[in-house]
């Protein structure tokens, strides 16, 4: 596809379609857990998100949890280290971390994630700090 028609669009095309699957699952995963999900969302949220740490996918710090907010740095990814072995580690961005927020899009209108920083683009942890607005607020 690069050769077709380039790389910036070729990622953008990529991007697009892998954010609009992310949205669409965080959606079906919502959905499957709404009971839960409407008392505590960002709990829900932190229980749901273990789904990606099984196997030692991802070894995370913990750094706070709240009605309003769900912070944690990764400091290994397993994601990052097979697509760099898979001499995809270019588009990895792409594949997994662009997932990330607009996951939470789709899971939960009302949740933002924050990151400044990823393994991926070379930093030695990804910061992920979602943030839910008060209810009523």
């Amino acid at each position: 596809m690069v050769q077709e028609i380039g790389r910036e669009r070729a990622e953008a095309i990529l991007g697009s379609a892998i954010r609009k699957a992310a949205i669409a699952e965080g959606a079906r995963y919502r959905a499957a857990a709404a009971e839960v999900a409407e008392d505590d969302p960002v709990a829900a949220f932190a229980e749901l998100f273990e789904l990606w740490t099984r196997g030692g996918a991802l070894e995370i710090e913990l750094l706070g949890q709240g009605p309003e907010r769900f912070d944690f740095d990764v400091t290994r990814c397993r994601y990052a280290e097979m697509y760099r072995e898979m001499g995809l580690g270019g588009i990895g961005h792409l594949l997994s971390c662009g997932r990330d927020g607009a996951f939470v899009e789709g899971y939960d209108p009302e949740m933002k994630l924050e990151r400044d920083q990823t393994i991926m683009s070379g930093a030695s942890c990804c910061t992920f700090r979602y943030r839910r607005a008060p209810a009523g607020g």
